[in-house]
């Protein structure tokens, strides 16, 4: 990877990092933040744009600095733990799909991994219930329906967006379409 390169993806990572800290207290204002999953969208966004160790380490930290800034998500039940791992794992999958996959289409990358997402958080919810002594099914079964309009949201937003990205490169300081 070119320095260039290096340089334009880091600084991708920080400014839709900064933004995937920002947006959710927008949502929180209104009280949606737990339901359209404001975070994940510049998150999954990014993943499209730059490698997978700049997506996943971008998306592994913001959730923790967020609930350390915000509280918002909250340590305790551990929630910023939680999303940080699922969204590295799928933000790191979103990358290096569209690395080995560069001309398939976003939705039909993004869609299995937002289910993978979802079912990780599924059973990530049932064991930390579980350790909590709450009613664990109850509790994964909860957030993993309380999710789904989020995953609509990004399947609406997230893929335009890359094609408008792609199509705009010299934005994104490439000269190709990719």
């Amino acid at each position: 990877m070119s320095p260039r390169t290096e340089s334009r993806e880091l600084a991708l990572g920080g400014l839709l990092g900064a933004a995937a800290l920002l947006l959710p207290t927008v949502f929180h204002l209104v009280h949606l933040g737990s339901l359209f999953m404001p975070m994940y969208v510049p998150l999954c966004l990014l993943a499209f744009l730059v490698s997978a160790r700049i997506a996943a380490t971008t998306a592994l930290i913001v959730p923790l600095m967020s609930g350390l800034l915000t509280s918002m998500p909250p340590f305790y039940p551990p929630i910023a733990p939680l999303m940080s791992v699922e969204l590295a794992l799928m933000c790191g999958t979103i990358a290096l799909a569209h690395a080995r996959w560069p001309r398939c289409n976003e939705w039909m990358l993004l869609f299995p991994v937002l289910l993978a997402g979802r079912i990780l958080n599924f059973f990530l919810m049932y064991a930390v219930a579980e350790v909590m002594n709450l009613p664990s099914g109850f509790v994964a079964g909860l957030s993993f329906i309380a999710g789904w309009p989020g995953v609509v949201l990004m399947l609406v937003v997230i893929p335009p967006l890359v094609r408008m990205l792609k199509t705009k490169g010299t934005f994104l300081g490439q000269r190709s379409g990719h």
